[in-house]
């Protein structure tokens, strides 16, 4: 298992933040999300240094999704991050955080009505509008109550990116945004001249999540730059803003080879002033969203091992406290990870095994045809990079609690999310007497 963040190992026992995953596991129980706050802190300092915040005022935006608890948005806050947010209870969760809703960008192809009222009640920055359907609703909302709200426009540029189909998004066939090759970009600029208390100041595309190959990217920023430089000729309105969305792909397994922060970031730059330069336009305020790279690689999970059974010339089942009620990826996308138990690091890999999770489906598997060293009932098993898409996708399926959180930093641990309990499942349950 590759050791990501502020991992080390002392005398075989795995420690993060400089807190032994034993002591973790026997102070809080498992299953226990563990998120390193210093590797979560540096990876949004390198965004901000390397996208030229300070120099040009271009933005970074965390995308919520991805994992947002009160605490992380507490985190972005401090290190000077915008937010992407999609729904009414991210933008809750951020309100009652004490974030700046100037800072937040409010994405979504369905916003209800409760959600734009909430969301031009707090005063968010930016919506980010999907469909003609959501322009009238926030139109109609705006003049009710004498307001002014600023947006984007979201299109399908139509780049397929080198990634899975439920993460893909910038293609065609897509129920995001509105789509370019089709006419329905140019409809809604055409449109603008109708809405009266809604001012369209920028462009936003997101191509797709998980993405190694920077080459997609360099291709939307053409395609949106250009698109600048048309909108302005054809219909005399200025885009001052081209937010890119995110996407940008993390290591899980071996094999993978994601570009570093600094990477992306510089060649995006580099590329929007080249292009700029080319067709002649100035270059925008430019904006990227995110979300996987910045909470993945410092997120870990601890289990607790249960049963084993082999089953001779097939494979060896190796059963934890846990599973897709906590990890919906490997079962919704066959999505990749690494394990370890977290006593015998550097242990030599005496078996192959398949980790199950307890819940009562057979696809219930969090890694198959893993090598592992020596394991036996009551070790503790780690999963590693499951910040993103962890906690925020997690169920109670088979009426199984939620984990809870911890962040861990500088030999310090506390707790984030508390662990649900048997009475916390019932809480919203009605039983007639």
């Amino acid at each position: 298992m590759k050791l990501n963040g502020s991992m080390t190992v002392d005398e075989k026992v795995l420690h993060i933040g400089d807190v032994s995953c034993i002591e973790l596991s026997e102070k809080y129980s498992t299953p226990l999300y563990v998120i390193d706050e210093k590797l979560v802190r540096q990876n949004c300092r390198d965004y901000i240094n390397n996208f030229k915040v300070k120099e040009r005022k271009n933005r970074v935006a965390y995308a919520g999704k991805a994992f947002l608890p009160l605490y992380m948005c507490k985190l972005i806050k401090e290190e000077g991050l915008y937010l992407d947010v999609v729904s009414g209870g991210e933008l809750y969760t951020a309100h009652k955080s004490g974030f700046d809703m100037e800072k937040i960008i409010f994405h979504g192809n369905n916003k209800t009505l409760d959600e734009i009222q909430m969301g031009i009640d707090l005063g968010v920055g930016i919506f980010v509008v999907d469909n003609f359907y959501e322009l009238d609703l926030i139109e109609k909302i705006c003049e009710e109550k004498l307001a002014v709200q600023n947006i984007y426009f979201r299109i399908t540029p139509g780049i397929e990116a080198h990634t899975h189909e439920y993460i893909k998004t910038g293609q065609i066939d897509s129920k995001f945004g509105f789509t370019l090759v089709n006419g329905d970009l140019y409809k809604a600029i055409e449109s603008m001249s109708n809405y009266k208390n809604i001012n369209l100041i920028g462009l936003h595309a997101h191509i797709g999540s998980q993405i190694f190959d920077v080459q997609p990217f360099l291709d939307e920023v053409d395609i949106m730059m250009n698109l600048v430089k048309e909108i302005k000729e054809r219909y005399d309105i200025e885009i001052k803003e081209v937010d890119l969305g995110g996407g940008i792909g993390v290591y899980y397994t071996q094999g993978d080879q994601p570009k570093t922060i600094k990477e992306f970031c510089e060649t995006i730059v580099k590329r929007a002033d080249e292009i700029c330069d080319e067709i002649n336009i100035e270059v925008p305020t430019l904006i990227i969203e995110p979300g996987r790279s910045i909470i993945a690689n410092a997120g870990s999970t601890l289990y607790e091992v249960g049963s084993i059974k082999t089953i001779k010339d097939v494979r060896t089942y190796v059963s934890v406290n846990g599973g897709m009620t906590d990890n919906i990826r490997p079962s919704l996308y066959q999505a990749g990870y690494e394990c370890a138990i977290v006593n015998k690091i550097g242990e030599e890999k005496l078996s192959q095994v398949t980790v199950a999770g307890k819940c009562c489906e057979s696809g219930d598997i969090l890694i198959s045809d893993t090598d592992i060293m020596d394991i036996k009932s009551g070790d503790i098993l780690i999963t590693s990079s499951t910040g993103a898409y962890g906690y925020s996708m997690a169920s109670n399926y088979n009426k199984i609690p939620k984990p809870a959180v911890v962040s861990v930093m500088d030999g310090k641990s506390k707790i984030v999310c508390k662990r649900q309990n048997y009475k916390d499942l019932l809480a919203l349950e009605i039983m007639d007497k």
